[in-house]
């Protein structure tokens, strides 16, 4: 069967079954009046800018058509997607009006990153480029080295990323755009974010949840985003859903959505049909603002949203062999591919080309034509390209003393607990420059002390609305992600907790942030900005009562493979540890930070003052609970996780019963990194310390809270390897008990206790001697625990009691309750 084939360009929607009096939901202006100088400003922007992102996929040289055009001037390599260009620099013209005129702080954020060659144009014509790059002045040259470096590997990226001035969101994955655009306008009072969504990553379940976004926006403390809806009808093969949807299914959807919709589709008169809309737009962002900031906030105010309606590839070659190309599929990526070696390919791109009428836009010097200046803001800090919130405006947080939140010694604590409190002064501390965004799991999640002086700020419920709330509670992952990167990205601080087995859900997009951190560190003018935060709770350990599905800790290796400039991953052992390992990620920079931990009420271990020396290691000795303080062991234990690090403890304590000629030393890591190859990580430990640490050729057991693969590939490398046994997660488990877990993925007690006597039988002759007996019984108690479990359905009473080495008495612990 043959594929889709368009019989006409710009195929119009066919009618819905909706009744016409819905067309009154959507908005209805008088066109705006333009200046006819700003209309001509307007116009030769936009043709400008639509030549040089045509010319940056072509050209190679000749890069303003001073001469014919030949095979020689054309790229060996044409890269670049020309279909979203045009409606791109429609809009960025006029924000650059709409900036000037109401001198109104603005970003423009565009979720059809692959549209980079608009955006570039755009921040030449500008001079922003040459603010930050001196090559790319505003000269001929610096025009010559722009349209022929593109897509190379000395130029910029065929993908709107971190090099690109103004840029605070990576176009490459589709679906974030708009979440981000809300997340950068949270306590920014004065700012206003343009958010370009094209109709195809409007198809993804990320943007359909992030519509949402509006209500979670306090007009009284924070800014506005402007969702342009980009309706240019196609995907890179496929008509888009919003391209086969008719005004009046997307003004009821929009409507639905909370928002007034207004369409933009005059293609005779675009300029005036766009200005009057953006100019309304920011109308009603004022209106309600200004109500909100007076004391008459509106409740369910309806926001504004742009629906613009342009032909994909608009003013490109209309067809091509006989092909539609404009207003249509064809013209996504590069419209004329064989341009380099087919004659009439050239002449079609040499005729598009000059329609644009350079010798008008650019000056014998290569800069650019007065009139279009006339629409760029003369101010240099309203541009788009050069807005200080987008690359430069970090707010320190005021943090407080994190010791003074800490648990007694030798007690017990919920990690979480103690971090809700620290957060709480936090918060007070900060009111404008730190938020939560979590999904809706905080008071499970045990942090829910962080309400006893702020709230939820969704402001759609009446219970919540207008009282500044600091956290964002929404059931999508995906949006308290764009949300954190906004508000990261602008200069602020966000936190995400989260159960631990559905961070999964935004992997590959913390990877996506991640690419555009990396290289916004290699610019040279972009600053520093907070890490990210993830602290992951309820973690597979304790969801025995939720089951398998919720057993999962694969975010671990997610952030593992990351560049190890950004990669920190933090397993806390108890609550002072946490507190320790909290108060330091919310003052780090730049970073990817993950806090895995236990919400349920823990042994502490360590004082305050032994969590922060343990801490700034990243890894020690236990001597409390190690045989001689750890000196010159048989087996090396280590626990690498809380409950994983528990069992570690039990372990040691029951072996020094049952086979006190063990000499055992105990060490916890907690900070992950630690263990990679020398100069592997900023963080990894030297071979002399590893082996100072594990020692030179003892046997060692991991008791670990992840995948086992995860530790093999950070250990690979240091000698010795073979000494080293790993039980880690092993995908069982079910809905049982939290011993039960342990068991079945053989990190249990017992199981430590196995490993133990295996590897101290390799050194000690009196281990190796009793080694069989000892091995038997062991195996014998492990099996009457899980037959007690399986018959009785709950643990042993004292199965969670912590042993204490110097008196040989246990303390009883509540493992907590399950939810």
């Amino acid at each position: 069967m043959p594929g889709e084939v368009i019989d006409r360009p710009n195929p119009q929607p066919l009618p819905s079954h909706i009744e016409d009096h819905v067309l009154s939901l959507a908005v209805k202006l008088d066109k705006a009046k333009l200046d006819p100088s700003i209309s001509k400003g307007l116009q030769e922007f936009r043709r400008a800018a639509n030549y040089i992102a045509a010319a940056m996929i072509f050209l190679h040289d000749n890069v303003v058509l001073e001469r014919d055009l030949t095979f020689d001037d054309i790229k060996p390599r044409l890269l670049g997607h020309w279909g979203t260009c045009p409606g791109l620099t429609l809009v960025y013209s006029h924000l650059n009006l709409l900036a000037s005129v109401h001198d109104q702080d603005i970003i423009y954020v565009v979720g059809p990153g692959h549209g980079a060659p608009a955006i570039l144009a755009s921040l030449w014509l500008e001079g922003s480029l040459e603010r930050f790059y001196p090559q790319y002045s505003r000269t001929k040259q610096g025009l010559h080295n722009l349209i022929t470096k593109f897509s190379t590997p000395t130029g910029f990226p065929s993908h709107i990323n971190a090099e690109t001035p103004g840029a605070i969101h990576e176009g490459g994955e589709l679906g974030y755009a708009l979440s981000v655009a809300y997340g950068a306008v949270m306590d920014r009072p004065d700012l206003v974010v343009a958010c370009i969504v094209g109709d195809g990553e409007s198809e993804t379940g990320p943007t359909a949840t992030a519509w949402h976004a509006a209500k979670y926006i306090d007009p009284k403390e924070s800014g506005a985003v402007i969702p342009i809806v980009h309706v240019n009808g196609f995907k890179i093969s496929e008509r888009t859903i919003y391209g086969c949807m008719d005004d009046k299914e997307m003004a009821t959807l929009f409507t639905g959505y909370g928002y007034q919709p207004r369409f933009v589709e005059d293609l005779e008169d675009i300029d005036g049909d766009l200005g009057a809309s953006m100019q309304w737009a920011l109308g009603e962002i004022y209106r309600i603002q200004k109500a909100a900031r007076s004391g008459e906030p509106i409740m369910k105010p309806r926001w504004p949203v742009l629906i613009l309606r342009t032909p994909k590839g608009w003013s490109g070659p209309k067809k091509v062999h006989g092909e539609i190309v404009e207003g249509s599929f064809h013209a996504h990526q590069v419209p004329l591919m064989a341009a380099k070696k087919d004659d009439e390919e050239l002449n079609q791109l040499r005729e598009w080309l000059l329609s644009y009428k350079p010798s008008e836009l650019f000056t014998k010097d290569g800069s650019v034509a007065e009139d279009i200046l006339k629409i760029i803001p003369r101010d240099d800090s309203k541009k788009l390209g050069q807005q200080i919130d987008t690359y430069g405006s970090h707010a320190e947080l005021k943090l407080p003393d994190w010791k003074s939140f800490g648990a007694k010694k030798g007690g017990q604590a919920s990690c979480m607990k103690v971090c809700g409190e620290m957060l709480d002064q936090i918060f007070l501390d900060n009111p404008h420059s730190i938020r939560v965004f979590s999904p809706d799991e905080l008071v499970s999640n045990k942090l829910d002390a962080v309400f006893k002086h702020t709230g939820r700020n969704f402001q759609w419920d009446e219970f919540s609305n207008g009282q500044g709330g600091r956290v964002i509670e929404i059931l999508s992952e995906h949006t308290c992600q764009g949300f954190m990167q906004g508000y990261t990205l602008t200069g602020r601080t966000a936190l995400f907790p989260s159960y631990e087995s559905f961070l999964g859900i935004i992997h590959t997009m913390m990877v996506q942030y991640s690419k555009f951190n990396k290289m916004a560190r290699e610019t040279t003018w972009r600053k520093d900005i907070s890490s990210i935060n993830y602290i992951e709770t309820s973690t597979w350990t304790r969801q025995e009562h939720n089951g398998f599905s919720h057993q999962n800790p694969s975010f671990i290796g997610a952030v593992l493979n990351l560049k190890p400039t950004a990669a920190r991953v933090y397993l806390p052992p108890d609550a002072n540890t946490f507190l320790s390992t909290l108060a330091h990620c919310l003052r780090s920079k730049n970073y990817v930070n993950l806090m895995v931990g236990s919400k349920q009420p823990q042994p502490v271990f360590l004082s305050p003052e032994e969590a922060e020396s343990h801490c700034r290691a990243g890894a020690s000795v236990w001597k409390f609970a190690s045989t001689d303080a750890g000196l010159n062991p048989d087996i090396v234990l280590v626990g690498i996780g809380a409950e994983l690090t528990f069992e570690v403890i039990e372990a040691a304590a029951m072996l020094r019963k049952k086979a006190p000629h063990i000499r055992v030393r105990v060490i916890n890591v907690t900070d992950l990194m630690v263990l990679g190859l020398e100069g592997s990580h900023p963080h990894a430990l030297s071979h002399n310390d590893f082996n100072a640490l594990f020692t030179p050729d003892k046997p060692i057991h991991f008791n670990y809270h992840g995948y086992a693969n995860e530790l093999k590939g950070l250990l690979f490398g240091r000698p010795n390897l073979d000494r080293i046994t790993i039980e880690a997660y092993d995908e069982e488990g079910s809905t049982t008990t939290p011993l039960d877990m342990m068991l079945r993925n053989r990190v249990s007690r017992w199981h430590v206790i196995d490993a133990a006597l295996k590897g101290a039988a390799v050194g000690n002759e009196k281990v190796r001697l009793d080694m069989h007996e000892l091995r038997s019984n062991n195996s014998h108690e492990l099996k009457k625990v899980s037959e007690y479990i399986m018959k009785m359905g709950k643990d042993p009473d004292d199965a969670y009691d912590t042993p204490n080495f110097a008196s040989g008495e246990r303390t009883h612990r509540d493992v907590g309750y399950a939810d």
